[in-house]
């Protein structure tokens, strides 16, 4: 089951980069993703009930950590689309405020489930018999009320909570970077230097971000005082490249269940392999 479910996965996640990338338009952008994504989780209940769950730990661990990444995209992708679809018109002051609220939105759920929160983030497990096991449920536990309107062969009272958190996270990154195009007017300040020789980007934008962020960890510039903001806007400048939501792509890679590192690793090997072969002068 698990090999169907990650094929699954991959499969959604190319659709959804795709159209990323062809619609520009965020709501039409959105409405496709949400079609998307149903039709992937549709697949995904299919696959669950047809295969025999053999244990606890086994359902657990689809209703902790499969379930939800599937249901986060779903819920993100319908939130934005509710953002985008009730943005007021008017100038930057008003469109400012009105994302704030959104961002507030999110602080508030977070401030109702706290303890919820605290127990995804730091890992703990003693209560994932009650949270993510069907028919366990416990009304203390803070259940949300839609909860017993679903089909409860394929919900537990808390793994809609996880794809919240998951989604919320990438909500906020949307939102902040809204909020950066407002105060830069939308527009990143390009270099107009002459260059001799101009250096493009030709590689994927994921892999510059995995080294963006790789190097802003290190501290590499001005003694490690720079913000992330400033760096990701000196590549841009520097390639040409726009960066685009880089907060939700570093979440994406940080999301992968092996290669995290892919475009470093590779950097290392190939570098390798060059100091061992390569008889060319430095």
């Amino acid at each position: 089951m698990y090999q169907k479910i990650n094929l699954l996965f991959s499969d959604l996640n190319e659709q959804l980069n795709f159209i990323d990338l062809e619609i520009d338009d965020t709501i039409k952008r959105c409405e496709k993703a949400i079609e998307i994504t149903i039709k992937s989780v549709k697949k995904l209940k299919t696959l669950f009930l047809k295969e025999k769950i053999k244990n606890q730990e086994q359902e657990i661990d689809f209703f902790k950590n499969i379930k939800p990444k599937f249901t986060a995209k779903l819920i993100y992708y319908n939130i934005i689309y509710k953002i985008e679809t009730k943005k007021p018109y008017g100038g930057e002051r008003v469109v400012k405020k009105y994302l704030n609220n959104e961002l507030e939105k999110l602080k508030r759920y977070f401030d109702n489930n706290l303890d919820f929160y605290g127990y995804y983030r730091t890992g703990n497990n003693y209560l994932d018999f009650k949270y993510f096991v069907r028919g366990n449920f416990d009304i203390k536990l803070t259940i949300d009320s839609f909860f017993f309107e679903v089909d409860h062969n394929f919900a537990t009272s808390h793994d809609f909570k996880v794809a919240k958190i998951l989604a919320h996270d990438l909500v906020q990154v949307y939102l902040e970077s809204k909020l950066l195009e407002i105060n830069s007017n939308g527009i990143i300040e390009k270099s107009q230097r002459n260059h001799n020789v101009k250096q493009t980007w030709t590689g994927s934008k994921v892999a510059l971000i995995e080294l963006l962020y790789a190097l802003q960890s290190k501290g590499t510039f001005n003694n490690g005082t720079s913000d992330l903001k400033d760096i990701a806007e000196y590549f841009e400048m520097v390639f040409d490249i726009d960066l685009g939501q880089y907060r939700r792509t570093f979440l994406e890679i940080r999301a992968r269940k092996s290669d995290r590192t892919k475009f470093i690793d590779n950097l290392k090997e190939i570098l390798e392999n060059r100091m061992n072969n390569s008889d060319e002068p430095i």
